[in-house]
């Protein structure tokens, strides 16, 4: 890994046109070694097409990329030897089994530890025996995901991972990310499904038509996060709880009503909760349920926000 700049990769200003489109639009983001990289954006968004890019497998219109300190442009045998890739459009076909397919590409990728591949196997529930041709969609994706791990790159780049697992293999590849991530390993991965994200990325991209909406921690997007909330509390008027709630509250989403003791209300919480505890801290509480954190709701809002401006790109560790 590349212990010199402590940088996995390195994006700057990303441009690619095709034709008329703007598929990317000054795309910028850094992602440490030995942390993981999520990018989550809808179906056309450009995921894909930022993966491509920094792998140099299109050439960019302007910008540039670098990957474990070296110019993707510049990505000879050596520098691919240490990059797992899985694209988004696994095309499998053929008349030979899974394993001489995993033999040949381990003759392009480099040397693979003895027994890694069957180990792979076994965890993802493959059978390495059977041609690749009778194979499911999902048994297919988990052969992507065995190329991608097999030989412990340096930099994994696995575009929609995850499509076609059933729940319990999506689980145990996550599993895996994280051992990458443990053993040093840089993992850029782009998923649709943000649960996905929020288990194991250790930075999130929000990406919209081609741009960077935001870049944040997990933990810092969570705190942003919205969350439903019920509560009522006797001894308190509907003005006075309105007042204490309304500036924590999107508004519209807040209502408050009248109870035979006091008042009730139902609100969308936004930003940290820690203001939220304070407004009610004086209050006699009769009923509280506060719901986690929907990242998701968040997300697809920060999608439909058309006013929405892109933020500094960057992470700012």
């Amino acid at each position: 890994m590349n212990s010199s700049t402590g940088i996995g990769i390195e994006a700057v200003d990303l441009v690619k046109t095709f034709g008329s489109t703007r598929a990317l639009d000054g795309v910028s983001f850094t992602v440490p070694t030995g942390s993981v990289f999520g990018v989550i954006g809808p179906n056309g968004a450009g995921k894909t097409t930022i993966m491509r890019a920094l792998l140099d497998l299109i050439r960019l219109s302007s910008g540039r990329a670098s990957l474990l300190g070296t110019d993707s442009r510049n990505a000879g045998p050596e520098l691919r030897r240490r990059i797992g890739y899985l694209p988004g459009e696994l095309i499998l076909e053929g008349r030979i089994t899974g394993r001489r397919l995993l033999r040949h590409y381990a003759n392009i990728s480099g040397p693979v530890q003895a027994g890694r591949i069957d180990e792979l196997a076994d965890r993802l529930g493959l059978d390495l025996d059977r041609t690749v041709r009778t194979l499911s969609k999902g048994n297919k994706q988990k052969l992507g995901i065995v190329q991608a791990f097999m030989h412990q790159p340096d930099l994994l780049v696995l575009d929609e991972p995850t499509s076609g697992l059933d729940p319990l293999m999506q689980q145990e590849f996550l599993s895996l990310v994280r051992e990458a991530r443990d053993a040093g390993q840089t993992v850029f991965l782009s998923s649709h499904v943000i649960s996905e994200i929020q288990q194991v990325a250790d930075e999130v991209a929000i990406l919209r038509d081609g741009r960077i909406i935001t870049v944040s921690g997990v933990e810092a997007l969570r705190d942003t996060a919205i969350r439903h909330l019920r509560m009522s509390a006797s001894g308190i008027d509907v003005a006075d709880l309105h007042d204490r709630l309304f500036p924590l509250a999107e508004v519209g989403e807040l209502e408050v009503l009248p109870t035979d003791t006091g008042a009730e209300a139902t609100a969308i919480l936004t930003g940290a909760l820690s203001p939220f505890v304070r407004a009610i801290a004086s209050l006699t509480l009769t009923d509280l349920v506060v719901e986690e954190p929907d990242l998701e709701e968040s997300v697809l809002r920060l999608y439909s926000d058309a006013n929405a401006q892109p933020a500094r790109q960057g992470l700012g560790r």
